[in-house]
């Protein structure tokens, strides 16, 4: 299976669905960080909600995810760009056991911020911890927030991150029926064969009794947006007298990036160009 994610149409009724397929991508995240068992199932369910999310937007920029908390999980994001290029990284501290997401987070927030690149601020929306799942605390919020009847399935292994949406259109025209019938047919779904089964076959398999118009596939990759530049532009905002400092303490800078652990060596001669280079200016960064 290849790392894509299908679209889909309900013919003469108001339902879209995606269908996402995350395998080479999500191994390219878990080859870079040895996350605990509970961590890989929730950082593979949010890449998968970041994809879907994403692909239902027209916009220049980034979608990111973050959980934040102050139980085992202390920090996870996903972020997901335009063109479904995706990075995804998390940070937990001590013992992580099977518990429900609302422990493994303690006093936590979901904040979900499109990063747009044409000028325009920001927006961030805060996810209420409602439910005890992803997909559920994404459902209440696209209910709430955007007025939209939204389902999710998620489902992610060592191997492979997978997830499904169903969104009811608004105003939608056509079979009223449609949306209860396609949210019963999408939710005899099992994890398994989200997992295993080929997306067109996942389709075929829930609505084939259905008639659909399905659009070609958009192919997904892992893409991390570090560079030494922007590691250099870094430094440069944390003030040349403590880099300085620094380099008269360590010898030398060592940075790592956190979500594909590439690292970067600034020696006194580097530390040296990066204060002499006019800064530049690279797309936003990541905030978390």
């Amino acid at each position: 299976m290849k790392d894509s994610l299908s679209r889909f149409l309900f013919d003469g009724a108001p339902v879209r669905g995606e269908l996402v397929t995350l395998d080479q991508t999500w191994r390219e995240v878990l080859a870079r960080h040895d996350y605990p068992p509970v961590l890989r199932s929730l950082l593979g369910e949010l890449m998968a909600s970041a994809a879907l999310l994403s692909a239902t937007l027209k916009f220049n920029g980034a979608l990111i995810m973050q959980l934040h908390g102050t139980g085992a999980l202390r920090l996870m994001v996903v972020e997901c760009n335009a063109d479904l290029t995706m990075r995804a990284t998390a940070k937990w501290e001590g013992e992580v056991r099977p518990m429900p997401l609302s422990e493994l987070l303690g006093n936590g927030k979901f904040v979900i911020t499109l990063d747009q690149q044409n000028g325009q601020a920001p927006y961030q929306g805060i996810v209420a911890l409602e439910g005890e799942s992803i997909a559920q605390m994404l459902e209440n919020y696209m209910q709430r927030s955007e007025q939209l009847d939204t389902r999710f399935w998620l489902a992610a292994d060592d191997k492979r991150a997978t997830g499904l949406l169903l969104q009811k259109l608004p105003a939608g025209q056509g079979d009223p029926d449609a949306w209860d019938r396609a949210k019963y047919l999408a939710g005899t779904i099992t994890q398994g064969e989200l997992l295993d089964l080929p997306p067109r076959e996942v389709i075929h398999r829930l609505f084939h009794e259905e008639t659909l118009r399905l659009f070609d596939d958009h192919p997904i990759a892992f893409r991390c947006s570090c560079s030494r530049e922007r590691v250099g532009n870094m430094l440069r905002m944390v003030g040349e007298a403590e880099v300085r400092s620094l380099i008269e303490e360590q010898g030398s800078i060592e940075i790592h990036c956190e979500f594909c652990n590439t690292r970067y060596d600034f020696d006194p001669v580097d530390v040296e160009q990066v204060f002499a280079a006019p800064i530049s200016q690279p797309a936003s960064d990541t905030r978390h």
